[in-house]
């Protein structure tokens, strides 16, 4: 544990973790802190309790349905589900809340999956041809073994009941047996000439099926794809018989006394074979195939799966699925069961991947009883319950319906109020679906309890239909609380309304961002369309109508600058759009002012609000809508940043036009600014100001530059009902010093045409191709863009007839487009320095939602000589004007709402908005609330800029604010109360609000606070008032920060921060010491930059594919209760007993011959297996594991290990029965002698 001592007295003291002295704007190095001084007398003492031993990265549990799946497998007894993916990830699955996720090192396909039945292991076939021997008896399996084959392609699997050999077909057709203890080849080998006839001139094609008979384990059924069965007697070691059929054959299944089998066929057939003649089949169906008018039968798709189950109370079951005739088109995928002479035809969501019939015996030899059968579709799962006539599903307990529409935003709340899961489970439960299954969820195994460590958890996913969903995500499981559908706030779009229907006509609901106040229970969804609804939780239905509020927050297109006449610079030949302030709000209906500007005639809402009172269900209820119109044919800007304080009534909105600040209490506007207005008389870039939106004829003339902007400013935004105000009042181009314009840089990246080039009207914004191509030949590392100067000499110019005007529309108005989501970005990050630079911008176009502007990419230098050189980087540089006033817009990134300090000679704190900039300038709002509750819903709310700004490095992400003692200051918030709920006279309702002061918990330290700021690249920590930078640190210099967030662990403070190169990091605070540096994911694509947040308590999470949520930790606590918190995969069960088959069905039926495959298959008989044909790789499940592995005794040791462990169960059995024998036998010992005292005295003949 380490004290840091602050004394600002102006005097410079040493850094706390051993970098250069430097002043309040010199930056350290990479990873190095630096302690800057300041003129305040203020001491701030902290004492840091955080150290490196606080933080382990792990993963904790992943969340969904398995993406892109391709095989399934059950085992009977222990009642776990096995699911494997293309990407070579198995999920094997149980009870509610055992859930456990592998990995495949290899990422190779899962081409099968066969458990070993009661015996905790699992073996996975994969596509580079390699078996793979899984350990289930612990809670994170591992791989004991792998057996790679070099010649042959693994086709199929088959592992019998207790059995530890395991038959595997192959490309070539030939039939290979493992023994699954040592993993190593039998010398045991079918070939598939020995299998087919000397006189058959054709390959019979790969091994598609393999099966023991129930009738004899000694006889193996080979079924090739080219039609041809055989059977192979295993003792003899040929052929019992051979059957060459027509069609191909794609699965078989056995009747249950081994007599007879079924096989499915590519023509749509199904044949049943009896073992007494195996010239034909004794049946030929086409389930599906009618007879037509010509006498042919209709052409059928394969049957790709069946299953002969056989029931002791009625008619066998035929399961299978495909075979639908060719001519019905648009028919969806079928499973269908065949009962007797009844067919049920199943329609399937999607196509079937693989299923499996659930019986009551693991034994293939007994009627087979079954009663489940589990369908594995390509993005769901079912489970059909077979024992009712009308064949239900079964409501599936796990969350496999995450991505029922893609996942577009996510957000983790941990620690949340504990009553806040009940109410959204109880207000969700009333919208449940109906109709399933009484019976109880057949997957049943494992062990899972509730772990000690466990707190409220709450996950919110946004998706491309408009609909949120809250999930329960304590104790590292997911269950579905709650489902809001933001689209029923709208009028259903109509594709011919006017301007509107150049929108996006794919998904106008899709969820951008959320913002959640879990205390007062205020929700604000931002969407695609440029719109936010504000929700209020209410435990009553009512009858409302929703208020809606128009932002013009847009710049003038047409107020086009050129360039001066001695500018020569290539890249701007063409006009440019100027950056402009936004035009003046109107309320919907009616505008407040009464009269419209010129400019904003020509407007059109993206979406329609609902203008009639509806009835609204209890639950989330919307109360506020406020859109961003087109104006001008030309689309809003998407919103970029939003915040929202319950306690002072305030939403904050902004993108890269400027800010806007609404009074959600009185629906109201109170502010809407350029981000360039922002800045009064403050700009540290001296940019040119612009004329306001007013009259489009007219141009900008030149005036003196006044002194009191700060004062109009503030005088504009008192009132939120004045009339139209000029956003800026001046329109004269600044003097700009001499050592500014000679730093001036210019634009000639190849990117800003790219990104011009997807800016069309009415386009969906994707990569351009020569964009495309730099991304293609990527493999997903992030490089930084700012390492290397962009080359001048060469820009690419847009040709043709739409590069004029292409390029005149800016890089500041992309296009409304089909909504981007997180689940299907695949956008690769380039390696190269020079294509490093286009791919970040395109990345953070489509990270933000606009076209911004990063401070890293360009960055005049206009403020002293120690900020630039923090600032600044190397750059080409020209004289002409600044691109910043040019080509870019200063998008809003960040925004908070907290108690701070405006201005260095404020005494007490006062509600302020914190607004962070792509630039890296931080911008301090002050905010005047009335505190009387009747004032506060009648006087208006005073907010303007006081000039106050701050700067760092890179685009700004977030804040936090610690006191001077080195605690989190949460932000005030009103307490939640029902705004439905009936009235009580005697007891007014009044809002209850819950301040959290900077100076309520540091009498001693004296007034003030510490505001943490991230950005791309940079942290640094703030004193307040005095506004004096206590600690820098360079994050990263070669990547960039995609997330950062304060946040909570082992009772302290940290700043968490996920990189694009995948380095997740934490640094202590205020001290900005680095804890933790871990390459953990590479950014490969937009999905996981979208979706990634950190939380309290040393969580995170992300969506790691279009379907999964992958949950990590980096807290050494809960690491170590990982353990304790997940499932238990196995659980000793007996396994069932066969049954007796009686004296006369074994002797009519045939004997059931004891089969020894060690026998036949071991060393000593077969010989040992080809070293060059499969090698033998010892697996990575321990040290133990690495040192049997030098030592050439893997499998003794694997074996060993197994039998002590069941050696250890069964001795824990046996201690267990033998307590209850000496229970029982001291029961009868003591009856025994009360009996014989009552008898002792008596005669015989008395007894």
């Amino acid at each position: 544990m380490k004290k840091f001592r602050k004394v600002l007295d102006g005097l410079t003291t040493s850094s706390p973790g051993g970098g250069t002295v430097g002043s309040p704007s010199c930056g350290s190095a990479a990873g190095t802190p630096t302690a800057a001084a300041a003129n305040t007398p203020k001491e701030v003492d902290v004492q840091e309790t955080l150290v490196s031993e606080n933080f382990q990265l792990c993963k904790t549990v992943r969340h969904g349905f398995p993406y892109q799946p391709t095989a399934l497998a059950f085992d009977p007894v222990q009642k776990i589900l096995a699911i494997g993916s293309r990407s070579g990830g198995v999920r094997i699955l149980g009870r509610p809340g055992v859930d456990c996720f592998c990995q495949h090192e290899s990422g190779a396909a899962v081409l099968q999956l066969q458990f070993l039945i009661n015996e905790g292991a699992l073996v996975t076939a994969c596509a580079d041809d390699t078996l793979h021997l899984w350990n289930l008896r612990q809670r994170r399996p591992a791989i004991l073994h792998s057996l790679k084959f070099n010649r042959e392609r693994i086709t199929f699997c088959h592992l019998p009941f207790q059995s530890k050999w395991l038959y595997v077909g192959t490309e070539r057709g030939n039939t290979h047996i493992v023994n699954i203890e040592s993993f190593v080849l039998s010398g045991y080998v079918i070939m598939w000439n020995k299998a087919i006839e000397l006189s058959t001139k054709t390959h019979p094609g790969p091994v598609v099926h393999l099966s023991d008979s129930p009738k004899d384990e000694g006889k193996l059924l080979v079924g090739f794809e080219s039609g041809t069965i055989v059977q192979w007697d295993l003792r003899a070691k040929k052929t019992d018989f051979r059957i060459y059929y027509d069609e191909a054959i794609h699965s078989a299944s056995w009747h249950h006394e081994g007599k007879q089998f079924m096989c499915s066929h590519s023509d749509g057939s199904l044949t049943v074979w009896n073992l007494r003649n195996t010239s034909k089949p004794v049946q030929v169906t086409f389930p599906h195939g009618k007879i037509q008018k010509d006498g042919k039968k209709e052409s059928c798709k394969p049957i790709l799966k069946v299953d002969y189950k056989t029931s002791r109370n009625s008619e066998p079951f035929v399961i299978f699925s495909g075979g639908l005739s060719y001519d019905k088109a648009g028919r969806r995928p079928t499973l269908t069961i065949m009962h007797g002479k009844a067919i049920t035809v199943l329609e399937m969501d999607f196509p079937i991947v693989e299923f499996i019939t659930l019986c009551d015996t693991p034994y293939n030899n007994e009627v087979q009883d079954p009663f489940a059968v589990v369908v594995l579709l390509e993005k769901d799962l079912i489970v059909v319950d077979l024992t009712q006539s009308n064949f239900p599903v079964f409501e599936n307990p796990y969350p496999m319906d995450v991505h029922e529409s893609p996942v577009t935003c996510t957000a983790y709340f941990a620690d949340c109020p504990p009553d806040i899961i009940p109410v959204l489970y109880s207000i969700g439960a009333k919208h449940k679906k109906t109709g399933y299954s009484q019976k109880e969820w057949p997957v049943s195994g494992g062990m899972w309890t509730l772990g000690s460590h466990t707190y409220p958890e709450i996950i919110i996913t946004g998706h491309a239909d408009g609909s949120i969903k809250f999930w329960d995500a304590s104790a590292i499981t997911l269950q579905m609380l709650y489902k809001l559908k933001t689209s029923k706030v709208f009028e259903k779009p109509k594709q011919s309304e006017g301007r509107a229907s150049e929108l996006v006509d794919e998904d106008p609901f899709a969820v951008q961002t959320v913002s959640w106040c879990p205390q007062s229970r205020i929700f604000c969804v931002v969407g695609i369309s440029a719109h936010i609804i504000l929700y209020r939780f209410s435990k009553y239905d009512a009858n409302t109508q929703i208020v809606a509020l128009e932002v013009r927050l847009q710049c003038e297109s047409e107020d086009v600058i050129s360039p001066s006449e001695n500018e020569n610079n290539p890249c701007f030949s063409e006009p440019r759009s100027g950056s402009h302030s936004p035009q003046p709000h109107q309320q919907h209906p009616a505008s407040p002012g009464g009269g419209t500007p010129e400019g904003v005639k020509d407007s059109a809402l993206c979406l329609k609000v609902k203008d009639r009172v509806v009835r609204v269900p209890p639950g989330y209820q919307a109360e506020l809508v406020i859109q961003l119109p087109w104006l001008d044919g030309e689309p809003p800007q998407q919103i970029s940043s939003l915040d929202i304080n319950s306690a002072y009534g305030l939403l904050a909105l902004g993108n890269c036009n400027g800010l806007a600040v609404v009074d959600y209490l009185q629906k109201s506007l109170l502010l809407c600014m350029s981000t360039l207005d922002l800045y009064g008389a403050a700009d540290p870039y001296q940019r040119l100001t612009r004329s306001p939106r007013r009259n489009r004829q007219s141009t900008s003339g030149l005036t003196e530059l006044s002194d009191n902007q700060q004062s109009v400013d503030m005088e504009r935004s008192k009132s939120p009902t004045s009339v139209h105000y000029p956003s800026s009042l001046h329109n004269d181009p600044r003097v700009l010093p001499e050592p500014v314009a000679s730093l001036r840089a210019s634009h000639c990246s190849p990117v800003f045409y790219l990104l011009d080039n997807v800016k069309g009207p009415g386009r969906k914004l994707s990569l351009p191709t020569d964009l495309k191509t730099d991304l293609d030949h990527v493999n997903g590392h992030c490089t930084s863009p700012t390492s290397q100067p962009c080359s001048a000499g060469k820009p690419r110019i847009p040709t043709g007839p739409e590069g004029p005007r292409l390029a005149r529309r800016g890089p500041g108005r992309p296009p409304f487009r089909k909504a981007q989501s997180a689940a299907c970005m695949e956008i690769s990050l380039p390696v190269s320095h020079t294509e490093g630079y286009a791919s970040r911008r395109a990345m953070l176009q489509q990270l933000h939602g606009v076209a911004m502007y990063s401070h890293d990419e360009h960055h005049t230098t206009c403020w002293s000589e120690r900020e630039s050189r923090e600032n600044s980087f190397s750059r080409s540089r020209s004289s002409s004007v600044s691109s910043i006033d040019r080509d870019t817009k200063e998008a809003i990134t960040t925004l908070q709402f907290g108690e701070s300090y405006g201005r260095k000679g404020d005494a007490l704190p006062t509600p302020c908005l914190w607004v962070g900039t792509s630039l890296g300038v931080i911008l301090l709002v002050p905010v005047s609330i009335p505190t009387d509750q009747d004032e506060r819903m009648e006087e208006p709310v005073t907010i303007g800029p006081c000039g106050t700004v701050l700067m760092l490095k890179g685009s700004v992400l977030r804040f936090g604010f610690l006191d001077c003692v080195g605690a989190l200051i949460q932000s005030p918030y009103e307490v939640w109360r029902d705004p439905n709920a009936p009235e009580d006279p005697d007891r007014p309702r009044k809002r209850k609000l819950v301040h959290h002061s900077p100076s309520s918990s540091q009498d001693a330290c004296g007034e003030g606070h510490l505001a943490v700021v991230c950005s791309e690249r940079q942290a640094k920590v703030f004193l307040m008032p005095s506004q004096s930078c206590l600690f820098v640190h360079n994050i990263t210099e070669s990547s960039f920060v995609l997330r950062a967030d304060v946040v909570s662990v082992c009772n302290s403070v940290c700043l968490a921060c996920f990189c694009a190169n995948g380095h997740v990091m934490t640094l202590s605070l205020p001290s900005l010491r680095p804890l933790m540096d871990v390459s953990y994911l590479p950014m490969t694509d937009m999905r996981i930059a979208r979706t990634f947040c950190f939380t309290n308590g040393g969580q995170a999470l992300y969506l790691s594919s279009p379907t999964e949520i992958q949950r990590i930790t980096y807290s050494q606590e809960m690491y170590d209760n990982l353990q304790e918190m997940l499932g238990e995969l196995f659980t000793p069960i007996e396994t069932p007993e066969a049954q007796n088959r009686g004296f006369l069905k074994g002797f009519f039926g045939g004997t059931a011959h004891t089969f020894d495959r060690e026998e036949l298959f071991g060393e000593a008989a077969a010989g040992k297996g080809s070293r060059s044909l499969a090698q033998h790789i010892p697996g990575q499940a321990g040290v133990e594991g690495m040192k049997v592995a030098a030592s050439g005794a893997v499998g003794e040791l694997a074996r060993a290990r197994v039998a002590l462990d069941e050696r250890g169960q069964r001795l824990g059995e046996l201690e267990e029965r033998t307590a209850l024998m000496m229970t029982s036998a001291e029961s009868f010992s003591k009856h025994a002698h009360e009996l014989m005292l009552k008898c002792k005295d008596k005669k015989w003949y008395q007894l």
